[in-house]
């Protein structure tokens, strides 16, 4: 399942886009502001701890750089890790700064999964609207049915193929926590935007303190 979460969310949410074409903005703003409460509790409750129990003192440099590779990263995506995009000029083939950026960021968010499960479903959950979000942008954006596919599936895997080489290259082991503090950072970064940017003005309303509150409970209750 850490492996399956993560690219069935990004898949379904292709599906969504395409088949059932959601117009309301405002529920996907919630199930953003969800999946940034939950991606950031589990990042506070789970991971920190962890990195902050092996000692290291430069585990927060670690974290800054992880903050700092983001906001570079969303330099190229334009801020779709978290829902930003915009514009319906038409597109005639992949944005490969935006692919590429995007596939960095979720191949990073892999690699602590493989130490905690329910880190697979905290990335799903986030993975889940910014997939409805991208794919209704591609399409709206007139690129071709095939490039998306090729963009979104290729989106999917690369958080399985981060825990995969988690898995399976030892190398990597003795550098867990110093990686496991730049995803922190990049988990930051992420969540606490998506929470913050998913309001009109970034006011704050009772509909979205109340999928802010659900998200960090059951990030608890994990």
């Amino acid at each position: 399942m850490n492996y399956l979460l993560p690219l069935l969310s990004v898949l379904l949410g292709y599906f969504i886009a395409l088949f059932l074409k959601p117009k309301s903005k405002t529920n996907l703003k919630l199930l953003l502001a969800f999946s940034g409460s939950f991606l950031l509790s589990l990042t506070v409750m789970h991971l920190l701890p962890e990195v902050y129990e092996s000692k290291n003192h430069n585990i927060g440099i670690f974290i800054m750089i992880g903050i700092l590779f983001q906001i570079i990263l969303e330099f190229f995506s334009k801020g779709a890790e978290h829902g930003h995009v915009h514009g319906h000029a038409k597109m005639y083939q992949i944005p490969w700064l935006l692919f590429i950026s995007l596939c960095i960021h979720a191949f990073l968010e892999g690699f602590p999964v493989s130490h905690h499960n329910d880190l697979a479903l905290g990335i799903a959950i986030h993975h889940l609207p910014i997939a409805i979000i991208l794919t209704s942008f591609f399409v709206s954006s007139s690129l071709n049915r095939k490039a998306i596919f090729l963009f979104m599936v290729t989106f999917a895997i690369m958080t399985p193929l981060g825990t995969i080489f988690s898995d399976f290259v030892p190398q990597l082991n003795s550098y867990y926590n110093e990686i496991t503090a730049i995803v922190i950072g990049i988990l930051f970064h992420i969540s606490s935007t998506i929470i913050f940017e998913s309001s009109e003005g970034h006011k704050f309303n009772i509909a979205k303190v109340s999928m802010i509150v659900i998200g960090i409970l059951l990030a608890y209750l994990i």
